[in-house]
């Protein structure tokens, strides 16, 4: 393998019984047929720069290819379910079983870090081709829109709105004039005491209203600060962390987990200019330091940053703020990804991937020879749609 080769950065994403596998200019999708047989695609990459020279401009390029990268997740996902359940016997009118799938992946997110973890509806029962065919554009736009709700609802609106009611009730932060927790708290506690005790008219007010003014005292809006969205980003990754672990208890996922991992040990394959063989990937690593859960531990950081200085005192602003500034968020944590990974020996570079190579023991699993047979050919197939350096001849890959 010649040096020019070697510099190439891969990655890929683990998908149905297969791997899909990226380089800068295209990519390949291998997946094992439930006959054994492996089968693959493989096509190139447009290029957004070239396209819309707007997105060459740093952090707009970091949002541009995240919403790309979806975009080829969603459609990996669709060609390996389609493979996978090609065999089984033709159902007719049978609606597809949606599962949440963590979809994991150093990838090639813009070159330098890949496929973000999300939860994408993943089919899990068979569907006629004819349908599948016909149903794919319509599964990958509902597929995009189910996973930002879902996304948008569990790691934005609720530890925002969990965070508020924490510091409210903890009294961290005072809540504007116009409310009254403390006569909500003073009103709670006299109710739950000896109802003899209580006035006459809090013992002849109905649960409902108490509960409903209780409910609005936490919701007062509190000025975020950094201490405030520390809170809110841990109770954000903490919600992540229980979701990855009980996926992995799931047989099904485990399956994905563990082409995750023959995918890792691929890609250590290839950056270390070895041969691509089973016997080389056995040997390797699975825990890669430029996995998407890298990326998310410093979406975390400017997160934190951004939104203490971007506030409102409006709790309905700052989530919205949170949602429209995603994009913000995800092209900044790709400039800081990109920038460090130009040195991947750095201390700087090692402490941000740390948490997220942590992480893998849970979103990788040890694979087989098979499943690094399948990850082989997709690197392999993806590779021969690179462009070949005019000043070295080619090399075979093995």
């Amino acid at each position: 393998m010649s040096a020019n080769e070697r510099d190439l950065i891969v990655g890929g994403q683990a998908v149905i019984e297969g791997v899909m596998m990226r380089t800068p200019n295209a990519y390949a999708i291998a997946v094992r047929k439930a006959d054994g047989t492996i089968v693959n695609t493989a096509a190139a990459l447009p290029k957004l720069g070239d396209k819309y020279p707007i997105l060459k401009l740093p952090i707009l390029r970091g949002g541009a290819v995240l919403v790309q990268s979806m975009g080829l997740g969603i459609k990996a996902l669709n060609y390996s379910a389609n493979q996978a359940f090609a065999d089984a016997e033709e159902a007719e009118e049978v609606e597809v079983a949606l599962t949440p799938a963590v979809i994991e992946g150093e990838g090639d997110f813009a070159g330098i870090t890949g496929g973000l973890p999300g939860i994408i509806p993943m089919p899990t029962q068979k569907r006629a081709k004819d349908e599948m065919k016909r149903g794919t554009t319509a599964a990958a736009a509902g597929s995009i829109i189910f996973a930002l709700i879902f996304n948008v609802l569990l790691f934005i609106a609720a530890p925002l709105l969990l965070t508020n009611a924490l510091f409210i009730a903890a009294g961290w932060a005072a809540p504007p004039a116009t409310t009254e927790p403390a006569a909500v708290v003073q009103t709670a506690q006299a109710t739950s005491g000896d109802s003899a005790t209580a006035p006459a008219a809090q013992q002849n007010d109905a649960w409902y209203r108490r509960a409903w003014r209780s409910i609005k005292a936490y919701l007062s809006p509190v000025r975020p600060t950094v201490a405030f969205n520390l809170i809110d980003g841990l109770i954000r990754m903490s919600f992540f962390l229980i979701m990855i672990f009980s996926f992995s208890l799931i047989k099904d996922i485990r399956r994905v987990f563990e082409y995750h991992g023959a995918e890792h040990k691929t890609v250590f394959t290839w950056e270390n200019g070895l041969a691509l063989t089973v016997d080389n990937a056995r040997t390797q690593p699975r825990q890669h330091p430029r996995c998407g859960t890298s990326f998310l531990m410093v979406v975390m950081l400017v997160s934190i940053v951004l939104f203490s200085v971007i506030r409102f005192d409006s709790l309905l602003y700052n989530m919205l703020v949170r949602i429209l500034l995603i994009p913000v968020v995800a092209g900044l944590s790709y400039e800081i990804i990109r920038l460090s990974a130009k040195k991947e020996g750095g201390l700087f570079f090692k402490l941000i991937t740390l948490p997220g190579v942590w992480l893998q023991n849970i979103t990788t699993k040890e694979p087989d020879d098979k499943q690094l047979e399948v990850a082989i050919e997709a690197l392999k197939e993806s590779l021969k749609l690179e462009p070949q350096p005019q000043t070295a001849a080619a090399t075979p890959l093995a």
